[in-house]
């Protein structure tokens, strides 16, 4: 077991002991993971850091922005779930307090405390999570699949008659805004907004006008859902017992979405990156040697969606693999890395969920079996359409979206045989946003789950008083008739939504 005491010393008499090795944080510098190297191959740059380091080692995040980052599997698994030592309250960071890390460095929005459960630990985060995990604990998987292979069908018939496509902007980009946005109740105009924000967030270009739109746009989300709550989790969470006022809202959603768009794009991508290049998937995708399931796990296994995240501060000087760290350092862990640290060698990956793609401890990803929902059904929908789909250029030229955190590919061309569609798909059976209008206490609006032909995401939940009336959407035939690719995203929530 790896020691995670901290000897107790007389005031200052610090022993020779502590002092931080070279190459530590409390030095500054470090590997940097912002170049085009670190891009182009993160993992020759984690097994230098391994060989030269061990299973943690001195990184810059951006320049300035200092941190240990966690390689190995156990010493990352020792940071997740050793909360009395390491914490996720961010007011801990001491880089950021003195003044060496810059308020509009792209690190900040990231990284910086905000009161929700990600940023929380104890009775705090048990509260706010309890509102997060129940809320999302509300939405039917039925309802959930049956939308996403709307939404998929609806975005292939966008392209299926061009025999090329992105799939990164025509496919998996939009896939997740749509979803989210109905789950959420996110207006078509806002819902535009805030993905281009959090795609800025994840990038770390413009971090202070990525930080400020996120937050206009949640805060206008939250004041409509105070006034006109639907059947959605936004308004799930603002009746939960656990009281959150509008600030513990917002930062709430900051975590959701963010974690809930850009990961989900990149789960999805990365899945049909291995499908079309690896030898045992590409060879024929409609029937593949091993199902989409199991090309899921390979990905979170080998290509996670987000490669290094979960920032833990110490809350003193501390030792862990035979590393001091010091008191308020960040301490991010690498799951690209651990997942793949030699050590776990000879473990047998299909079926094996062992992985930390969704973290691990009390702050594991509370939203993972829909996540994997959503990547599993987009896969299949596309490759049950488009059966010859085949990369569009050589693996080695894909492009991949520098930054620190995730694992994100710039664009992935496909060409395949046009197809034509004939049967046109159905209408989704979701729910609006309700028409701003004034509302009477205790009246049932038009078209809510006490009206006639209600439906909900959660059909099968029984009532309760702390229910909000359910807005829905009028069903609308006729399938698509758009072929061009959509200038903005909002044009395109318009569009699903039948405005």
């Amino acid at each position: 077991m790896n020691d995670l005491s901290s000897p107790d010393l007389p005031p200052g008499l610090p022993s020779a002991d502590l002092t931080p090795p070279p190459g530590c944080p409390a030095h500054r510098g470090g590997t940097p993971l912002y170049g085009q190297e670190f891009t182009e191959n993160p993992t020759a740059v984690y097994a230098r850091l391994r060989a030269t380091e061990g299973p943690l080692a001195a990184v810059e995040l951006y320049p300035g922005v200092t941190a240990t980052l966690a390689l190995g599997y156990q010493a990352a698994l020792d940071v997740l779930r050793t909360t009395e030592t390491f914490t996720k309250d961010a007011r801990r960071w001491k880089g950021l307090a003195d003044g060496r890390v810059a308020p509009d460095s792209p690190a900040v929005p990231m990284m910086a405390f905000r009161p929700n459960c990600f940023f929380a630990d104890g009775e705090r985060h048990e509260r706010l999570r309890g509102a997060v995990t129940d809320s999302l604990d509300r939405i039917d998987p039925h309802a959930l699949r049956g939308q996403v292979e709307r939404v998929a069908d609806r975005l292939i018939d966008t392209f299926a008659g061009r025999g090329d496509a992105d799939l990164v902007a025509d496919y998996a980009r939009p896939l997740p805004l749509l979803i989210f946005n109905e789950l959420f109740g996110c207006p078509a105009h806002l819902g535009d907004r805030l993905v281009r924000g959090m795609a800025a967030m994840f990038d770390g270009t413009d971090p202070e006008w990525a930080d400020q739109e996120v937050t206009d746009v949640l805060l206008q989300l939250v004041a409509l859902k105070r006034a006109f709550p639907g059947s959605d989790v936004t308004s799930w969470m603002m009746a939960h017992q656990a009281a959150l006022n509008d600030e513990e809202m917002l930062h709430q959603l900051v975590v959701l979405m963010g974690a809930g768009t850009e990961p989900e794009l990149n789960l999805i991508c990365n899945s049909l990156r291995l499908l079309l290049t690896d030898d045992r998937f590409a060879g024929d995708l409609a029937g593949g040697s091993l199902p989409v399931e199991d090309a899921l796990d390979e990905v979170l296994w080998t290509d996670p969606p987000v490669a290094n995240f979960a920032v833990h501060f110490p809350v003193r000087d501390v030792e862990l693999a035979g590393h001091l760290l010091p008191e308020g350092e960040p301490v991010v862990i690498s799951f690209a890395a651990a997942n793949n640290d030699p050590a776990l060698e000879g473990s047998s990956r299909t079926g094996n969920r062992a992985h930390l793609a969704w973290s691990a401890g009390p702050h594991a990803c509370p939203a993972q079996g829909h996540a994997r929902l959503i990547a599993t059904v987009a896969v299949e929908r596309l490759l049950d359409r488009l059966p010859d789909l085949e990369l569009g250029v050589k693996p080695d030229e894909l492009v991949w979206r520098p930054g620190p955190f995730h694992r994100a590919l710039a664009a992935l061309p496909v060409r395949f045989p046009p197809v034509t569609m004939t049967t046109p798909h159905l209408a989704p059976a979701v729910l609006t946003p309700v028409v701003p209008v004034p509302a009477v206490p205790g009246s049932v609006l038009p078209g809510s789950a006490d009206a006639s032909g209600g439906r909900t995401w959660n059909p099968t939940a029984a009532p309760s008083g702390s229910t909000p009336a359910v807005p829905t959407s009028t069903a609308r035939p006729g399938g698509s008739t758009r072929t061009g690719r959509w200038p903005r995203w909002s044009s395109l929530v318009a569009w699903w939504r039948g405005r």
